[in-house]
């Protein structure tokens, strides 16, 4: 396969993964917004959405404060963001066009479509009233074209390179999830048990698409170790960290018998999928989960960073 079609693919579902997180990560941070009595733990819980996307810093040099709506739209259709989920649509369907001989008319034409759908619904700044919609819309272009993907695909090189490329974000969007949760939402150790923890953790899981499947799995029971349990070892679940790496490693491994040899970001991912495999919930709150999620997150960036390098790709 060429490299420029391998790469092309791969950042094309990079982006249009982190666009669908991104739109999770703000609906979760509206949602827990409306749990806040006053303003300030409204804005702080924006503050978090931003540090979840690392756009903190990129925000402050243009903006002094953390309101919903200045923050949303920021990170849906703000020009001057590089990081913008309509700016990331765009790199995806430039990239799908680039690469429009290696995939099907049914992925074309699903991103094509998905990208002039959310071009118009985010060509104005976006209220709150309208916020749900918008960011339906998202997620449901992003599902339209990985159904596409999954229906219309030969399962070859450029399938392989189109899913490594989703599972690594979705990965890491669980992770850091997770990780703001228990240490920027949470405003204290005394909340631990309350109502707005609970609140928060049923948030949580409705921002991964979870709620239900954990719900069938641990009849509605809103533990804490439970659903990080769930969240990071569950190979059921699909955005789960242990479920996501199972994928990557088996794509990378279609890879390495197409072209008859691995190369080193096999072995990375073999070391960090075996911690997975080896320890337990209660292991990793032993340790801290902060720590545990914060060595995840370094890990799959560095696995992203040498599958980058191993196959030449250029963000």
């Amino acid at each position: 396969m060429l490299g420029r079609a391998a790469n092309g693919v791969y950042w094309m579902t990079r982006y249009l993964e982190r666009a669908e997180n991104t739109a999770r990560l703000i609906d979760v941070g509206f949602h827990l917004a409306l749990t806040r009595g006053d303003k300030h733990s409204a804005d702080e819980e924006w503050k978090s959405v931003l540090t979840t996307t690392g756009q903190v810093e990129a925000y402050c040099r243009t903006h002094s404060d953390f309101g919903g709506p200045q923050v949303f739209n920021f990170l849906l259709r703000d020009k001057d963001n590089p990081g913008s989920v309509l700016q990331m649509v765009e790199n995806a369907r430039t990239n799908a066009r680039v690469v429009r001989t290696s995939i099907t008319n049914s992925v074309w034409e699903a991103t094509n479509e998905g990208w002039m759908t959310l071009r118009d619904l985010l060509s104005r700044p976006v209220r709150e009233t309208s916020l749900g919609e918008v960011l339906a819309a998202i997620r449901r272009q992003a599902t339209l074209v990985r159904g596409a993907m999954e229906g219309s695909m030969l399962r070859n090189e450029v399938f392989n390179f189109a899913r490594i490329g989703t599972f690594i974000e979705r990965a890491d969007n669980t992770a850091r999830i997770l990780d703001v949760k228990y240490y920027v939402l949470l405003p204290s150790a005394a909340w631990v048990g309350s109502s707005l923890d609970n609140v928060q953790w049923d948030t949580l899981l409705r921002s991964v698409a979870g709620y239900r499947a954990y719900s069938w799995l641990n009849a509605g029971s809103m533990d804490p170790r439970g659903i990080a349990r769930f969240l990071i070892l569950d190979g059921q679940f699909p955005r789960s960290l242990i479920f996501c790496y199972e994928k990557i490693r088996s794509n990378m491994a279609g890879l390495a018998k197409e072209y008859g040899h691995e190369v080193s970001a096999h072995e990375l991912l073999r070391d960090a999928g075996a911690r997975l495999h080896q320890t337990s919930v209660e292991e990793i709150f032993d340790g801290g989960l902060h720590e545990f999620l914060q060595h995840f997150i370094g890990k799959t960036i560095e696995i992203g960073s040498a599958i980058a390098a191993d196959y030449r790709f250029i963000e």
